[in-house]
C-alpha cells in the first residue's frame, strides 16, 4: 500500500484520522484515504455537534459502511466549532475525497501553546506511512 496519498503537511493518528492546521488555534480533522480504503462505501456519517467538547483518543461520531461501523477518535482535545453537514446528505464524499471535501470537523484548541504540544503527540506522514505498511 505504499502508492497511498498521506499528504505531507498533514498529520495523522494512529486511528487513521488526519489534522490540518488551519489557524493558530483550530484544525480540521478528517479520515485518511487508507481508512476510508479499509472501510469501503461509506454510507453513513454520525457527527458531534457544535459546541460539544472533544477529548484526545475517545470517540466523537461514526463512519458506516455496508461491512462495518467505526468509531471517529478524536485526535485532539478541543471544542467542536464547525461540522461538514454536506456528509449527512453526501456521506461518500469522503470515499470521494477524504483529504479535501471530505472533511468531518473543525476543533477550536484552548491556545496556540495547547495545539503545538497536542500536534508534537500525532504522527508526521512518514511515521503515518510505516503504521498503514505494518
Amino acid at each position: 500500500m505504499s502508492d497511498q496519498n498521506v499528504p505531507d503537511q498533514l498529520r495523522y493518528t494512529e486511528e487513521h484520522e488526519w489534522i490540518e492546521q488551519i489557524s493558530s488555534t483550530r484544525v480540521r480533522v478528517g479520515i485518511t484515504e487508507y481508512a476510508q480504503e479499509k472501510l469501503g462505501d461509506i454510507v453513513y456519517v454520525q457527527l458531534p455537534e457544535v459546541g460539544s467538547e472533544t477529548q484526545s483518543g475517545e470517540p466523537f461520531g461514526e463512519v458506516e459502511s455496508p461491512k462495518s461501523v467505526s468509531d471517529l477518535f478524536a485526535p485532539l482535545t478541543g471544542n467542536v466549532v464547525e461540522v461538514n453537514s454536506e456528509l449527512e446528505s453526501s456521506p461518500e464524499l469522503i470515499n470521494n475525497d477524504a483529504f479535501g471535501e471530505g472533511w468531518i470537523v473543525v476543533l477550536e484548541i484552548a491556545d496556540e501553546e495547547d495545539l503545538q504540544a497536542q500536534l508534537e503527540e500525532t504522527l508526521d506522514a512518514e511515521a503515518y506511512k510505516k503504521v498503514t505498511a505494518e
